[in-house]
C-alpha cells in the first residue's frame, strides 16, 4: 500500500471525492457494478487530463461522472428493448449496522422503489433530477451537460420529480414499524388470509416484477390492493422458503428454495401500509448478486 504522503496529488484528491462520485453514478445507473465501472472510467479520463486550470476539482469530477453515466444510459437504451418493468440490482444486507461495511451501505441507501421509477425516466430527466434534487447542482451546469437551456433542464427535473412523488413515496422513517407491516403481509400470505392481505396493502399499491427474458411470465405490473393480494396468494407455496433481509435499507425478503435464490422482494411502507412491492426474479441477474453479507 502506498503511503498517503507518497501518493500522487491527483490520485489522492480523486480518492477523496470517490464516495460522492460513486453515489452520483449509483443513482444514475442503479447498479453497484455499473457505478464502479463508471467511476473507474472517470479516473482513466482524469488521469490523462490536464488539471492545472481546474478551479473546483470536486465539481469538475462530478461533471465528468455525470457525462459518463449519461452516455451509459443512452447506450443501455440503444442496446436492448425496454423491458416491461426493470428492477435495478438490489443491495442486500441483514440487520442494520452489523458491520461497518453494511452501515456504510445503509447510510447511502436508495430505496429500490425510487430506483425503479428512475429507470422509467429518460436519460436527461434522470440526470436533471439526480444532479439537482439529490446533489444540489445548479440548472445552469446541468444545462451544459445535456446541451439544453437552464429552463429546459428545470422542466426535465420537474417532470421527473412529479413521477417520483406519485410512484415512489418516501417510506415511513421507523424501520421497526416497516418490518411489522411486512411481517403481517407474510403472515397473511402464508395463512391464505385474503382479507388480512388487503388490509395491510395500500388501496393504490403497485407490484412490479422483473423476470427478465428467462422468466417472462414474471414480468408483471399490478395495481390495487385487491389484485396484488390475489397475486400474493399465488405464491403461498413458497412461504416456507422466505428469508427476511434488508433490500436497499428497507424490509425485504429472499425466496430461497433448496438453497437457490429465486426471488428478491423489496417493500415500501408508507402511512403504515405497503405502497409498493418490487420483485427481481430474473435468474441471470440473481446469479450475479453479492450475498456475502448473509453468510
Amino acid at each position: 500500500m502506498v503511503a498517503m504522503d507518497d501518493q500522487d496529488p491527483l490520485d489522492a484528491a480523486f480518492e477523496e471525492h470517490r464516495p460522492r462520485l460513486h453515489a452520483v453514478a449509483f443513482r444514475m445507473l442503479g447498479s453497484e457494478a455499473d457505478a464502479e465501472d463508471a467511476v473507474q472510467d472517470v479516473w482513466l479520463r482524469v488521469s490523462r487530463a490536464d488539471t492545472a486550470s481546474v478551479d473546483n476539482l470536486g465539481a469538475w469530477l462530478t461533471t465528468i461522472t455525470a457525462r459518463v453515466c449519461l452516455n451509459a444510459l443512452r447506450s443501455r437504451r440503444r442496446r436492448r428493448e425496454e423491458p416491461f418493468v426493470r428492477v435495478p440490482d438490489p443491495v442486500i444486507t441483514t440487520d442494520p449496522g452489523n458491520t461497518p461495511e453494511e452501515a456504510t451501505v445503509l447510510a447511502d441507501s436508495v430505496g429500490l422503489a425510487l430506483l425503479v421509477v428512475l429507470e422509467s425516466l429518460s436519460p436527461t430527466e434522470r440526470l436533471a433530477f439526480v444532479l439537482h434534487d439529490m446533489f444540489g447542482i445548479s440548472f445552469d451546469r446541468i444545462a451544459e451537460l445535456i446541451d439544453r437551456t437552464p429552463v429546459a433542464a428545470r422542466k426535465l427535473a420537474s417532470r421527473a420529480r412529479r413521477r417520483v412523488r406519485d410512484e415512489a413515496p418516501p417510506p415511513d422513517p421507523d424501520l421497526g414499524r416497516q418490518r411489522t407491516v411486512v411481517d403481517a403481509f407474510f403472515a397473511a400470505s402464508q395463512g391464505g388470509d385474503f382479507e388480512a392481505l388487503v388490509a395491510v396493502l395500500d388501496p393504490d399499491v403497485v407490484l412490479r416484477s422483473d423476470g427478465g427474458s428467462a422468466r417472462p411470465q414474471l414480468n408483471l405490473l399490478v395495481h390495487g390492493n385487491d389484485l396484488v393480494a390475489r397475486q400474493a396468494l399465488l405464491s403461498t407455496p413458497l412461504s416456507p422458503f422466505v428469508r427476511r433481509v434488508l433490500v436497499n435499507g428497507s424490509p425485504g425478503a429472499l425466496v430461497v428454495p433448496h438453497g437457490n435464490v429465486q426471488v428478491v422482494m423489496a417493500f415500501t411502507v408508507a402511512g403504515g401500509r405497503i405502497v409498493a412491492i418490487d420483485v427481481l426474479a430474473d435468474p441471470t441477474r440473481l446469479a450475479t448478486l453479492d450475498l456475502t453479507a448473509l453468510d
